[in-house]
C-alpha cells in the first residue's frame, strides 16, 4: 500500500508543481472532502482499509440485559464535526480533533486503555479508522487528470 502511495506521491509531485498556489488549494479541498467522504462511509460500513471487516465487540451485557449491541461503533465519530479536514495548497490532512481524538488513536493502533474511573486496563483490539484504500488512491488520480484536463 505504501508503495502505491509513493509512486502516486513522486507521479503527482511533478504534476502539481507546474499549478499555481491558488489552484493547488482548490484541488486539495476537493479531493480532501472526497477522501473524508470515503472514510466516513468506510467507518459505517466498519472495514479496515485492507477490506476486513472491523474486529468484533467483547461479549459483554449492557444495563443487565443480555444479548446483541444493536449499535454501530463509531457512529458518532465519523461526523464531519470530529473527522476534520485541513487544506493547503502543499498538503491535506484528515483526522479526529477534541477529546474524541483518543478514542480514535486508541482504536487505530489497538492500545490499552481504562474505559472508566476505577476499572482495569483493556486492551483494545485494532480498528483502523483511517487510512487508504486502493479506490481512495484511485479517485485522488482521477480527481488530479480531472483538474489538469479541464
Amino acid at each position: 500500500m505504501t508503495d502505491n502511495l509513493n509512486a502516486l506521491e513522486d507521479w503527482a509531485g511533478a504534476l502539481l508543481a507546474k499549478l499555481s498556489p491558488g489552484e493547488r488549494r482548490k484541488l486539495a479541498n476537493s479531493v480532501g472532502r472526497e477522501l473524508r467522504r470515503n472514510q466516513q462511509r468506510r467507518i459505517a460500513t466498519q472495514r479496515n482499509p485492507d477490506g476486513t471487516p472491523y474486529a468484533a465487540r467483547r461479549p459483554r451485557q449492557l444495563r443487565g440485559k443480555a444479548g446483541r449491541i444493536k449499535r454501530k461503533m463509531f457512529a458518532r465519530l465519523r461526523q464531519a464535526r470530529y473527522l476534520r479536514l485541513q487544506s493547503t495548497a502543499n498538503a491535506i490532512a484528515i483526522g479526529f480533533s477534541g477529546r474524541v481524538s483518543r478514542i480514535a488513536r486508541i482504536h487505530q493502533y489497538g492500545l490499552r486503555d481504562r474505559p472508566g474511573r476505577g476499572q482495569t486496563d483493556v486492551q483494545y483490539d485494532r480498528r483502523e479508522l483511517l487510512g487508504f484504500t486502493d479506490a481512495d488512491l484511485d479517485m485522488i488520480r482521477d480527481q488530479l487528470l480531472n483538474h489538469l484536463t479541464s
